[in-house]
C-alpha cells in the first residue's frame, strides 16, 4: 500500500510541477476582477468544481454552481469557471457559449488546448495530467480513469485560491473565513 501511495504522490507532483504558473496567475486575476463566480463541471470534474466554489464561499466570493437551483442568471462582468479535462464535454461548450452571449467571461480548466470549449475561453489552465482517454501526450499513471487529472485540479484550484486571497485587497482571515464555514452540521 506505501508503494502505491508514494507513487500517486510522485505522480500528482509531476503534474503540478508541470502547471503553467502564467495560467495560474490568469485565473487569480479572472477571479479578482469577476463580479460573481460560476462554476461548472461535470461527473467527478463537477464534484472538484464544487469544492473549489466551497472554498471560495469560504474565502469571501460571490459563487454559485451551474445547475443548483439556487443559481442566477450569469451577466456580465461575471467569470465562469469550467472544468473538463477533455475540453469537448457538450454540456459546458454550451454553457461556455452561453456565457459569452451575456458577456461574461469564461476560464477552463483542461488537460486539452486544442478543445472546442478552449476556443470560446477567454482564457485557459492546463493540467498536464492523464484524463480517461489516455491520449499519447497524457503522462503514464497508475490510476484509474481520469483520477490523476481530477487529484491535480483539486490541489491547483486550492493553491489559486490561497494565491487570490493572499493578494485580494479585502483578504480573509482565518476567522472570518471559519465564520463561513457551515454550521449547520
Amino acid at each position: 500500500m506505501k508503494s502505491i501511495i508514494e507513487t500517486i504522490a510522485e505522480e500528482i507532483s509531476i503534474v503540478l510541477s508541470n502547471i503553467n504558473e502564467d495560467e495560474a496567475n490568469e485565473l487569480v486575476e479572472y477571479l479578482r476582477g469577476a463580479n460573481r463566480v460560476f462554476v461548472y463541471g461535470e461527473g467527478r470534474s463537477g464534484l472538484m468544481g464544487k469544492a473549489f466554489a466551497m472554498r471560495l464561499m469560504h474565502g469571501g466570493f460571490p459563487v454559485f454552481v451551474i445547475g443548483e437551483t439556487i443559481t442566477p442568471s450569469i451577466e456580465a462582468d461575471d467569470l465562469l469557471v469550467a472544468i473538463s479535462g477533455s475540453g469537448s464535454t457538450g454540456a459546458i461548450l454550451q454553457f461556455a457559449a452561453k456565457a459569452k452571449e451575456a458577456k461574461a467571461k469564461v476560464f477552463l480548466v483542461t488537460t486539452n488546448k486544442s478543445s472546442e470549449i478552449a476556443e470560446v475561453c477567454n482564457g485557459m489552465l492546463i493540467v498536464p495530467a492523464a484524463t480517461k482517454y489516455r491520449r499519447d501526450n497524457e503522462p503514464s499513471t497508475i490510476q484509474p480513469l481520469g483520477n490523476q487529472f481530477d487529484q491535480s485540479v483539486h490541489l491547483v484550484l486550492d493553491a489559486i485560491i490561497i494565491a487570490t486571497l493572499q493578494t485580494n485587497d479585502q483578504q480573509s482571515s482565518y476567522e472570518e473565513m471559519t465564520k463561513r464555514h457551515a454550521n449547520l452540521e
